[in-house]
């Protein structure tokens, strides 16, 4: 549900919602857009080098599957996430990147689509008949009640024809976390210490556990494949002349600052310390965090807030230490409102205090420990992580009503807004 923010009553919603009038940007404006635009570019090709590395240590661990090459690709995995995650910043006012998004970290996931599960995960859902399809054990499906063959697994089959099949959005075929769970397995121990235990086995056709080893390294090669080509076409979209440039330029200078400041409220409220945060620390729910098989949630949430900041303050580090930047969204704010601006600095430097908190609190507990109920001091580490985002999003609200940007629709959350109805 997407919802203009009302932290700061209906003075500042009139005002938005207003927007007649063209502001008068510093003549720095068409260059903090161009920098965001730089630094897109950046991070998608950060992204891709990472997923890349991945795809060589699977092919890799395929060739021989030995534990210490399931680790070697397990650690690639965990390195990829962490540029993929500072991308999701541009996720909400970009369509092309929100319309893409899905292929590549769609979560949750109902794993028995994919693979064996432990049966405790149940043997049907009233919302997804293919719950427990387990494509790698059966060579033909039935969708929509129709016969599909399945027998050759491969990127075009997951994309095409598994991805979200019967129209279901948990049937999550592609992407960083069906890769995560055929790396890891399933994450069995609740609010328990310890991640997914999958076997190299699983993968060795000559001492084959759990069975349809060849399909499993077909599924598992073919998801790494698709993972390079979508970040392919997404670094070919923020090139020059790439199609998210040219849409971000056809906006306009405000337009594109608009664009900006949406992608970082709705990731900072809505989708962050909303729906992949407190909806989890509400139901106590491992099934409610983001990469819940390897157990690096913890990771994925600070680097998001990580992409946050970054674009506020118009610089990137790259994988290879070299940094980006440029015309800052800061420097503009600070034009209209010093106080403004660097009270959002302050709150966002604050959020990633509190998200690092929360990390080095993972050393010992992990974050679906952290979330168990009755774990008091947990909570509070994760609960003030998502007071930082709720909190930097007034401060964002404020930096739009300085520029005087018009409307500007921010995604919310239930779980935010409506809590009680969570348990409803």
């Amino acid at each position: 549900m997407k919802i203009i923010s009302n932290f700061m009553g209906a003075a500042l919603a009139t005002s938005l919602l207003a927007g007649a009038s063209m502001p008068a940007f510093a003549d720095n404006s068409a260059a903090v857009v161009e920098n965001y635009a730089n630094i897109a570019q950046a991070k998608f090709e950060d992204s891709l080098t990472t997923v890349k590395t991945l795809d060589s240590a699977i092919a890799t661990f395929l060739a021989a599957p030995t534990e210490a090459n399931l680790t070697v690709a397990k650690s690639a995995w965990l390195a990829s996430r962490v540029p993929y995650q500072q991308t999701e910043v541009y996720r909400f006012g970009n369509a092309i990147v929100d319309d893409w998004e899905g292929r590549v970290n769609a979560w949750p996931l109902d794993e028995g689509l994919i693979d064996y599960v432990d049966s405790g995960y149940g043997t049907q859902s009233d919302e997804n008949g293919l719950y427990t399809a387990n494509v790698i054990a059966n060579k033909t499906l039935k969708i929509a009640g129709k016969e599909v063959d399945a027998s050759k697994i491969t990127p075009d089959f997951l994309q095409n024809t598994l991805q979200e099949a019967g129209g279901s959005e948990s049937n999550v075929a592609t992407g960083y976390h069906a890769i995560e769970f055929l790396l890891w397995g399933q994450d069995l121990n609740g609010n328990g210490a310890g991640n997914g235990a999958r076997k190299a086995t699983d993968y060795d056709t000559k001492n084959c556990t759990n069975g349809n080893c060849d399909r499993r390294g077909e599924y598992l090669a073919a998801a790494s494949k698709l993972l390079v080509a979508d970040l392919e076409e997404m670094v070919g979209n923020w090139t020059t002349k790439g199609a998210a440039r040219l849409a971000l330029s056809q906006n306009g200078i405000k337009g594109g600052l608009s664009t900006i400041l949406t992608g970082m409220g709705s990731l900072s409220y809505g989708e962050l310390a909303g729906e992949r945060m407190k909806l989890g620390l509400l139901l106590h729910d491992p099934e409610e965090e983001h990469d819940c098989f390897s157990d690096n949630t913890h990771n994925s949430h600070l680097y998001d807030a990580v992409g946050i900041q970054n674009v506020y303050l118009g610089k990137y580090t790259r994988i290879d230490g070299s940094v980006v930047s440029g015309a800052s969204l800061l420097d503009l704010v600070k034009g209209k409102d010093a106080s403004v601006a660097s009270e959002l600095e302050a709150k966002l430097a604050t959020t990633i205090a509190a998200m690092k908190t929360m990390v080095k609190r993972a050393d010992s507990e992990a974050y679906d420990q952290m979330i168990g109920e009755g774990n008091t001091e947990g909570n509070k580490v994760v609960q003030a992580a998502i007071d930082g985002l709720v909190d930097q999003t007034k401060s964002i609200e404020k930096a739009i009503a300085s520029l005087d940007l018009g409307g500007i629709e921010l995604e919310g959350s239930d779980s935010l807004d409506k809590p009680n109805a969570v348990f409803e």
